[in-house]
């Protein structure tokens, strides 16, 4: 069980990705994500702050400011190596990061909004696909924060057993919400590829245990425009690593370097992989 943290973190892994936003006209939202990957934090704050300033009952607002949070963290710990997701004994040999304890109180209180705001919503309007939405990924963030940082994986498991049944809950209501296909792939993906008796293990406790269906469901996230379909490619790149298949793995990595020149990330993997 307790190697099912290193699998959890290849859902760390997209943090590093950044967002090409692919509708005309992106939100101040979209282009909050494009800074993000982009490591530009602050810029990403301060888009994130205009559009709350017009749509101040928006949750995804303030969800979008806990990922920012996250992201910074994540980049100042140096966690996102991608190394560590595809190899589990560097993974399981890492040490236990120090997390910045004003950084988590600003991580928390943006969560704490976003499901304030959200959970107001829903309670007059079930059906707002938004605010569904920002519920899943506060509570991917949750799961990520729990498995990278502070490494409680049993903790990070519940949390991606929610994010599963939120973002099912929210296919039902909106079958093209693609985004929420990468809640539903991570968990079958990640747990799929654990050994039959831990799958069995998984199995009672109610996760879903089906890595060719995770696959496809991160193929559905990858093929459409949305805020995780970069997320979706560069997961699908390190679950193609994990099976040798180097050349699928390339052309991803190629595609995401080309895209995003800024990003070290792509490159490093380029060069690792010898492509």
């Amino acid at each position: 069980m307790r190697r099912f943290s290193l699998l959890t973190a290849l859902l760390l892994a997209v943090f590093l990705a950044p967002l090409k936003a692919e509708a005309p006209a992106p939100t101040l939202i979209q282009q909050a994500f494009d800074r993000m990957y982009d490591l530009d934090f602050a810029g990403a704050h301060r888009d994130l702050d205009g559009w709350q300033k017009l749509h101040p009952e928006d949750p995804l607002a303030p969800a979008s400011h806990a990922a920012a949070f996250l992201y910074s963290e994540f980049a100042r710990l140096g966690i996102l190596e991608s190394e560590l997701f595809v190899d589990d004994t560097v993974f399981e040999a890492r040490k236990k990061p120090t997390p910045d304890p004003q950084l988590k109180k600003l991580f928390e209180s943006a969560l704490s909004q976003s499901e304030d705001l959200a959970g107001r919503i829903l309670a007059k309007n079930p059906s707002d696909t938004n605010a569904q939405f920002a519920r899943v990924l506060a509570v991917g963030l949750r799961a990520d924060y729990a498995a990278l940082i502070e490494k409680r994986d049993f903790a990070a498991i519940r949390y991606t057993k929610q994010g599963r049944v939120l973002a099912e809950q929210l296919l039902k209501q909106k079958p093209d919400a693609y985004d929420a296909h990468l809640a539903v792939g991570i968990e079958n993906y990640l747990s799929g590829i654990k050994p039959a008796p831990v799958r069995w293990i998984l199995q009672m406790g109610g996760v879903r245990t089906d890595k060719q269906q995770g696959l496809r469901d991160l193929e559905l996230t990858a093929a459409h425009p949305g805020l995780m379909a970069p997320f979706a490619r560069l997961l699908l790149a390190v679950a193609a690593l994990r099976d040798k298949d180097n050349a699928k793995a390339c052309s991803l990595l190629n595609g995401l370097a080309r895209q995003y020149p800024q990003n070290p990330l792509y490159r490093r993997e380029l060069n690792r992989s010898h492509c």
